[in-house]
């Protein structure tokens, strides 16, 4: 007899109940991994960087000479590895190789004059090192030590961030596409189809990287061609590896490619820290990785003369020759590409975007080269603009004397002379300038002597931003150079051990804002049916609530970068994950997965720069000024900063922050609600339907949808 059982109401059977299970793990798997692993990595390697066996030069001869090099290569914890050269050319063609990070030459016969030569152009950052561990040597020999640059950094790119930015284009350009390769255009990832493609490609994503950093920011003059050249190579290594990837895991090659390209190739760029200021690993890889053979090869040709150009090169080229053999033999095997759709051409209608309904092809093609190109316009264009040249302004510095009087006329003389580097005010006393700096009001406080012939001192406070407090120091040291008295810097409220940097803060708050918005990309693209605010509202709430305790566990307990407030920590940054993933969800459930690149604009790329978690708040554009109090990474990065070094000073307004930010997300996701309802009655009231490509098919979490669900 024949069952009588209506297909579309039988209960799932085993398989389909499987299968439900391992896509709702994956909705949380995949965003948990991807913050996981880069910030688990960047806490891991640049919260406390220090020099490791870092290679530098002593120039002389004799047994004072090597008696230099003896003492420096014995330094507890081996940060240098010092060797002796006879002349200063000699150690000049050493630092345009970039074998050295720096050299000391010691003073002539009957002199005290050293000099410490450097390199800027090979890394500012490891520049500034080298010469923080030999000024030592020279002070100790009482000998006066002058700085010689041999290949500074260009005026235009005075923050040495344009092969960083360049080079990070490139990895973005090559294994961005592939995921939406796989679901748009599958029939393009044949290799004799996918080829001709990548090179394509890559000259138009190099050329665009190029017009971004030469003719719009400015920060490059000239070298076309060679950004052509070695974007070419770069884009297509990376391109065809991730091709092999994909071909291979299917969709979770994305976590493959992310974690080869970009978080284990940033630490081991040497273009953001000195590559001899990470753990060992990295400084292998160094050598391996797309991401600093790109920067380097770049870095070659922009400030060296293409010196040492080519074993940079032939690291791209092995890794579009490596990826090219293995993908052909992949494709002998016959084997299909893990959950690919399976169609034989482009005119199957398939999704553009994952979570999306059927597009034409026109359509598809369309949007596998936009998505991926606005995501490269939006880091390279906007944190290029933001850096690559620092200026200070306006920033806050109170002049404190002991009598009133005179604090005026020297706060009159200062700002004539600063001429709107900094904004001079006059504190009464040393005690309310001090809780000026500790509530972030002030950036600096110069006290003036009370009496004559005594000291000036500098208060300030690194914790409220290193590089501020750097600035703010060299700042000073000139005015009291030039008022001929000394000067004490007072650092009111210093960095921790495990935050060298100042940086533990602008990871903690981005590891926040990362976790909301990928959690609603992970939906809308794998999880589609999952359209009302009540059944994504608990889904997000835990999420937040587990994440947030989960990364006080990670950069606290595991890594030891954090040190304590786990309540406060936990709490904001629940509140901060599930405030972003509101307001992203208005975005996803009105323009789908697209409207992913408009909130990472506003939510990461805006805010980084308006953070201060980095660079200066007072060295970046005004724009970034205005943002400061009103986007949400600044005020979590506050908030981490706060907790750690000031006490919870100014959390209450960050608090506020993200709070209005949740009402906001959580009124338009209401209204959002009301707009779909609507919409689908207008449509004959038949609800969301699955497409190709996508899971449909569920109500929430593995549950099957009912017919007409709402």
């Amino acid at each position: 007899m024949p069952s009588t059982t209506d297909p579309a109401t039988a209960e799932p059977n085993a398989a389909d109940r499987k299968e439900r299970i391992i896509r709702s793990v994956a909705l949380f798997v995949m965003p948990f991994l991807m913050v996981t692993m880069m910030f688990a990595t960047y806490m891991a390697t640049m919260h406390s960087p220090h020099p490791r066996q870092m290679p530098v030069a002593v120039v002389g001869s004799g047994a004072q000479a090597q008696g230099v090099v003896d003492a420096l290569n014995a330094t507890p914890g081996e940060p240098v590895e010092a060797r002796l050269v006879t002349s200063r050319e000699a150690a000049v063609e050493l630092l345009r190789d970039r074998e050295i990070s720096g050299a000391l030459q010691l003073p002539a016969a009957g002199s005290d004059q050293a000099t410490i030569f450097a390199a800027s152009a090979a890394g500012a950052s490891g520049a500034a090192t080298a010469q923080q561990l030999l000024a030592p040597v020279a002070v100790q020999q009482q000998w006066t030590a002058t700085t010689e640059e041999v290949a500074a950094l260009p005026d235009e790119d005075r923050a040495g961030i344009a092969v960083l930015f360049a080079a990070m284009g490139m990895m973005l350009a090559g294994y961005v596409p592939l995921s939406l390769l796989l679901m748009a255009t599958p029939h393009l990832l044949r290799l004799r189809r996918f080829v001709p493609l990548v090179a394509g490609w890559s000259a138009l994503t190099s050329t665009i990287v190029w017009l971004i950093l030469g003719p719009v920011v400015g920060a490059v003059d000239g070298h076309y061609l060679t950004f052509l050249g070695v974007g070419m190579l770069a884009t297509a290594a990376v391109g065809l590896a991730q091709l092999l990837f994909t071909k291979l895991m299917g969709p979770l090659a994305v976590l493959l490619g992310m974690l080869l390209f970009v978080v284990f190739g940033m630490p081991a760029s040497n273009l953001a820290l000195p590559v001899h200021t990470m753990p060992g690993f990295f400084q292998f890889l160094h050598g391996v990785l797309p991401l600093p053979a790109a920067g380097e090869a770049l870095r070659s040709a922009l400030y060296f003369d293409g010196r040492g150009m080519g074993v940079h090169l032939l690291t791209l080229a092995a890794w579009i020759v490596a990826a090219v053999l293995l993908c052909l033999l992949k494709e002998r095997g016959g084997a299909p590409i893990p959950q690919a759709p399976q169609v034989d051409g482009p005119d199957t209608p398939l999704p553009a975007l994952a979570g999306g309904p059927p597009r034409s092809k026109r359509f598809r093609y369309a949007t596998v080269a936009a998505f991926p190109l606005s995501i490269l316009v939006v880091v390279v264009g906007l944190m290029s603009f933001s850096m690559h040249k620092p200026e200070p302004h306006d920033i806050p510095v109170a002049v404190v004397a002991a009598v009133p009087e005179q604090a005026e006329r020297a706060a009159a003389g200062l700002r004539a002379g600063l001429n709107g580097v900094a904004d001079i005010s006059v504190a009464a006393s040393v005690d309310e300038a001090r809780e000026r700096i500790l509530a972030r009001d002030l950036v600096a406080a110069y006290v003036l002597p009370s009496t004559p012939g005594g000291e000036a001192v500098l208060y300030s406070s690194s914790a409220a931003g290193s590089s501020q407090h750097t600035m703010v120091q060299a700042m000073f040291q000139q005015v009291a150079a030039g008022q001929q008295m000394p000067l004490v810097v007072t650092d009111v409220s210093p960095l921790s051990e495990t935050d060298t940097m100042g940086s533990n803060s602008l990871y903690v708050g981005m590891s926040w804002i990362m976790s909301g918005f990928l959690m609603l990309a992970v939906l809308r693209g794998g999880a589609p049916h999952i359209r009302r605010l009540r059944q994504f509202l608990p889904i997000l709430g835990g999420w937040a609530i587990g994440m947030s305790a989960w990364l006080w566990l990670l950069f606290d307990v595991i890594i030891g970068a954090v040190n304590g407030h786990a309540l406060e920590m936990i709490g904001f940054g629940a509140l901060t994950i599930f405030a972003v993933s509101l307001v992203t969800a208005v975005f996803t459930r009105t323009f789908g997965l697209a409207a992913i690149v408009p909130m990472m604009v506003v939510l990461m790329m805006a805010g980084v720069p308006a953070s201060g978690g980095g660079l200066s708040i007072y060295m970046v554009p005004e724009f970034f000024r205005m943002l400061q109090g009103v986007l949400p990474l600044p005020a979590a990065v506050d908030t981490a900063r706060s907790l750690i070094y000031f006490g919870g000073v100014g959390v209450g307004r960050n608090l506020a922050v993200v709070a209005v930010w949740a009402a906001v997300g959580l009124l338009l996701n209401l209204g959002v609600d009301r707009w779909l309802r609507r919409r689908e009655q207008a449509a004959g009231g038949g609800g969301p339907h699955p497409v190709p490509g996508t899971s449909g098919g569920l109500d929430g979490i593995g549950e099957p949808a009912p017919a007409g669900a709402r």
